[in-house]
């Protein structure tokens, strides 16, 4: 099997790598690949675009590629899946009227209505002033419609950072192509990751996980494209999940089959889990999430491509349980000086090999080989992952693993997964 990954970030380095263990799987090409993909066993980057669609197709045709798995929201927004559909050639992901389900916060919210998805109370606004005079009270959450990269969200305490955060939408600060903007009331609780397999058919939950958006220790400062993930987490109890099943999963997939949407990927349910135990959907995206499937797919014991092609072709329902190891994983991410905001590129990076001597599997996100150097080339540059067979385990072994790796102005937080340890912020 000749397998195309789409994407180069640590989501797709996450991927390729699990990929590259089956005897089944025979080459695996990354577009555009990252550093780390660049020296993975059975895998080479092809200095493609994600969105140079065309190219892609000349690739598979080329390669006698079979399957494609897209990493990245925005070619799936974009219509990646259908321009690429063709016999004998699976992909795994959504087609754009699928993809929709994460490029629209606002269609999502009509949908979740429609379906009954429990989520929070919101309201939909074109122009920024209607926006500014809805807002009564704080704190409130104001997020940009479109596809954010995790950035377009802010939890505003007061009437003029809500009022700000509206403006920077609408004037096109984050530069984001949208000229829409929901609001929503503000929940509390802890924020979980339920990302699912569906065919279309069946949609399977895999292991809960809880990542850190925000940079600053203790979940302050500024969104990101997420600081650390560890994975099961144990807020999600056997019960719990049955009931995110019943009540969100489920549901959505109805409510897909209702619109004649053909949705073959992940649905990944993006959660808040109130102080009372009561679930509620905060945002879906429609691909593996990104520092979540690192710990996720460390865990996983079931062949991925087995599971990806399953969905490809609508037999999810025919599979055995998936397989995990025991114990929990988690990922901390390292990021470039200054993250998310501004940050230098270039910077030479060192002592991989030694946190994965003692334990630690390092995945590359914002890396590239230069002249046989690797250097940094993102504003998160690596996420180091370790396994244990508990958290106390898994924790001291991913940052004996960080503290082994050297760049300038490298920058990561402390505290990934405090919040198992009975710490609230």
């Amino acid at each position: 099997m000749k397998i195309l990954i789409v994407g180069n970030g640590g989501r797709e380095h996450a991927i390729a790598w699990k990929l590259s263990h089956s005897p089944q799987v025979q080459q695996i090409f990354c577009t555009p690949g990252n550093g780390g993909t660049a020296t993975l066993q059975k895998c080479q980057n092809i200095p493609i675009p994600v969105e140079d669609f065309s190219a892609l197709k000349q690739l598979i045709a080329d390669q006698n590629i079979s399957l494609v798995v897209v990493g990245p929201e925005i070619p799936l927004a974009l219509g990646i899946t259908d321009y690429l559909q063709q016999p004998n050639l699976k992909i795994f992901g959504p087609t754009k009227a699928g993809a929709i389900l994460e490029a629209s916060k606002s269609w999502a919210k009509d949908f979740m209505a429609e379906a009954n998805i429990p989520t929070a109370k919101s309201a939909t606004f074109t122009n920024a002033e209607t926006a500014k005079a809805y807002i009564k009270e704080v704190p409130i959450v104001v997020k940009a419609d479109g596809l954010a990269a995790g950035k377009g969200v802010t939890v505003a305490t007061t009437i003029e950072m809500a009022h700000h955060a509206i403006d920077a939408i609408f004037q096109g600060e984050l530069e984001l192509d949208t000229q829409s903007v929901v609001i929503e009331e503000f929940l509390t609780g802890q924020e979980v990751s339920v990302l699912a397999l569906t065919d279309g058919l069946t949609i399977r939950p895999l292991l809960p996980a809880q990542d850190h958006k925000q940079v600053g220790e203790g979940d302050t400062g500024l969104n990101t494209g997420g600081m650390g993930a560890y994975a099961p987490t144990p807020i999600i109890t056997p019960e719990l999940m049955t009931r995110i099943q019943q009540e969100v999963l489920e549901p959505t997939l109805t409510n897909l089959q209702k619109r004649g949407i053909d949705y073959r990927g992940i649905v990944y349910a993006g959660l808040m889990i109130s102080p009372q135990g009561e679930p509620k959907v905060l945002e879906f995206n429609c691909r593996f999430g990104d520092p979540e499937t690192q710990p996720i797919l460390s865990l996983l014991e079931t062949p991925l491509e087995e599971l990806l092609l399953a969905c490809c072709e609508q037999r999810l329902a025919e599979l055995p349980p998936i397989n995990w190891k025991p114990g929990v994983a988690v990922c901390v991410v390292l990021a470039s000086g200054g993250y998310p905001e501004v940050y230098e590129k270039g910077k030479v990076i060192s002592g991989i090999e030694k946190a994965e001597a003692i334990g630690g599997t390092v995945f590359h996100a914002g890396t590239k080989l230069q002249e046989q150097q690797l250097v940094t080339a993102g504003g998160r540059v690596l996420g180091v992952t370790a396994i244990g067979s508990d958290f106390s385990e898994a924790r001291t072994k991913v940052y004996n693993a960080v503290d082994s790796i050297e760049f300038d102005q490298m920058y990561y937080r402390r505290d990934i997964g405090d919040r198992v340890f009975g710490s609230v912020y």
